[in-house]
């Protein structure tokens, strides 16, 4: 008897390799509505947005911070023609700017959300949404009330091996996903010299909010249960923040784990598995980056050839959709309403992590102190 069948193990031979199926992951783009643009907050992420808006042909046409420096370094760097100001509220004043991106702290967000939504514009929202459950149901109803769409720059669910993961699991090439596992090994010890250095929860809420994004997005119809996580520090890291955690999802019908060190100076990995019960799908790269995709089916595996990174189509994604479900008139895939899922996700890890114990998805209604 071999040792597979003497412990119940069976030796498993990969089957044949078949042609990648064409799947619709890069980012969505409006076929005709161009409306300008104007985007509120002009900090580092900013570049990303602008850089991305820019690439696509969107018209931004105003700039604002509190800094006008800021918004007169942006105007320089990618829209010459853009109107820079220090109040938001000239920018909705404009009745010709038609969506906004807001890319202030979440704290001072959500003010400036009710303000737009009131003077008709559509809203892109910079990630995490909103600290309360509450407040961001309450910009829900605000949004459906006034007619206008609002939507979360989860701009990861565009990075190219997530966004083909989505669509292969949309294509029910997986069958029903049973299992996610994340496992991350990087370096985020450079923000010992930044203000993100002062961000309390920034390893599992400024952070992994993406990841518990993406676990919601791959195990999407099931109803997430109980949490457990915890974080420590690392004995050699720099910074303020603990940059080790692990969390341990429960959902009816299915399960997530998400590790993460954030101090791995050398030998950089990150990898996604996602089991389903026809099938499973590998991402595995040294960065976020670069991420070789491999997926089983019973007909075979397949490896695609994907194009582009994070930081670039996940902001033209985020916008795009915005643009395109404003053309198409439907709700965004990544809409606020659905946002609060993957927060009630991660806020349950951040109260177990800070608590010690387990605790039940959507008890905590908001980031803990």
């Amino acid at each position: 008897m071999s040792d597979e069948k003497e412990y119940g193990l069976s030796l498993v031979r990969d089957n044949e390799e078949i042609q990648a199926p064409s799947l619709p992951y890069l980012p969505p783009k409006p076929k005709a509505y161009s409306p300008p643009i104007g985007l509120i907050g002009c900090g580092g992420i900013t570049e990303y947005h602008l850089r991305a808006y820019r690439k696509q042909g969107y018209k931004v046409t105003a700039l604002c911070d509190i800094d006008l420096q800021r918004a007169e370094k942006r105007r320089e760097e990618f829209y010459p023609k853009a109107k820079t100001y220090e109040d938001y509220r000239k920018v909705l004043d404009d009745p010709k700017i038609e969506v906004v991106d807001i890319a202030t702290h979440p704290e001072e967000r959500v003010e400036i959300i009710e303000e737009a939504l009131a003077a008709g514009k559509h809203v892109l929202s910079q990630k995490p949404f909103v600290v309360d459950l509450q407040e961001g149901r309450r910009l829900v109803q605000l949004a459906k009330e006034a007619g206008r769409l609002l939507a979360v720059n989860q701009n990861g669910r565009w990075a190219p091996h997530f966004s083909y993961l989505r669509q292969a699991i949309r294509a029910g090439m997986l069958g029903e996903i049973v299992s996610v596992d994340f496992s991350l090994q990087w370096d985020h010890d450079w923000v010992a010299d930044t203000v993100f250095n002062e961000v309390r929860h920034l390893l599992l809420y400024d952070f992994a909010i993406h990841w518990f994004d993406m676990t919601c997005c791959f195990l999407h119809g099931k109803e997430p249960q109980r949490v457990f996580a915890s974080i420590r520090k690392s004995p050699s890291q720099k910074s303020k923040q603990p940059l080790l955690g692990h969390a341990l999802m429960d959902f009816a019908g299915g399960q997530a784990t998400l590790s993460l060190d954030g101090n791995t100076p050398l030998g950089q990995q990150d990898q996604t598995i996602v089991v389903g019960t026809k099938g499973t799908a590998r991402a595995v790269g040294e960065s976020l980056s670069k991420q070789d995709v491999k997926v089983h089916t019973e007909k075979g595996w397949f490896s695609p050839d994907l194009k582009g990174a994070w930081f670039e189509n996940g902001f033209e994604g985020t916008m795009g959709e915005l643009l395109l479900a404003i053309e198409e008139g439907r709700t965004p895939t990544h809409n606020a309403e659905e946002n609060l899922d993957s927060l009630a996700l991660c806020f349950a890890a951040v109260a177990s992590s800070v608590e010690g114990w387990a605790k039940t998805v959507g008890e905590v209604t908001r980031l803990v102190d």
